[in-house]
């Protein structure tokens, strides 16, 4: 095992680990949803039209899907960009779910304060991307 980092890019491991940290969410993604709602029956535990769960399960893995398909440009910085940028765009999506279903006051808060972050981010890497050569319209080709 020793020999295999001996002859790897310190960049590459860098992106493996930086990949692993963005999937590990969906091991906690992979819980069943809340008892009384069935997947396969459609049953709601709250107002969407999922059941409570599916909608956030759904979103991960759409996510990690995008991040699996990217195509990786061999520069550790435009690499973590692109695959930053999908993060953060999930982020947004699980924070929009909330606002629409949510009842918490400190989740919703939370959600409107991650939007709020996340969105500024985007705009920064999109900036580095284009600055880069990989505006976001080539990436998403």
């Amino acid at each position: 095992m020793t020999s295999f980092f001996k002859h790897t890019k310190p960049g590459s491991i860098a992106l493996v680990a930086l990949t692993a940290a963005l999937l590990q969410p969906l091991a906690y993604a992979q819980s069943p949803a809340k008892s009384g709602t069935d997947p396969m029956q459609g049953g709601k535990a709250g107002s969407s039209s999922m059941p409570a769960g599916m909608d956030m399960k759904a979103m991960m893995k759409n996510n990690n899907d995008k991040m699996s398909s990217m195509q990786m440009m061999g520069n550790t910085d435009i690499d973590f960009a692109m695959m930053m940028r999908v993060h953060h765009q999930g982020a947004i999506e699980m924070a929009e779910a909330e606002l629409l279903d949510g009842k918490d006051a400190q989740m919703r808060k939370m959600a409107k304060d991650i939007i709020a972050a996340q969105k500024k981010e985007i705009a920064q890497l999109d900036k580095f991307l284009a600055k880069s050569g990989h505006p976001v319209d080539k990436m998403n080709k």
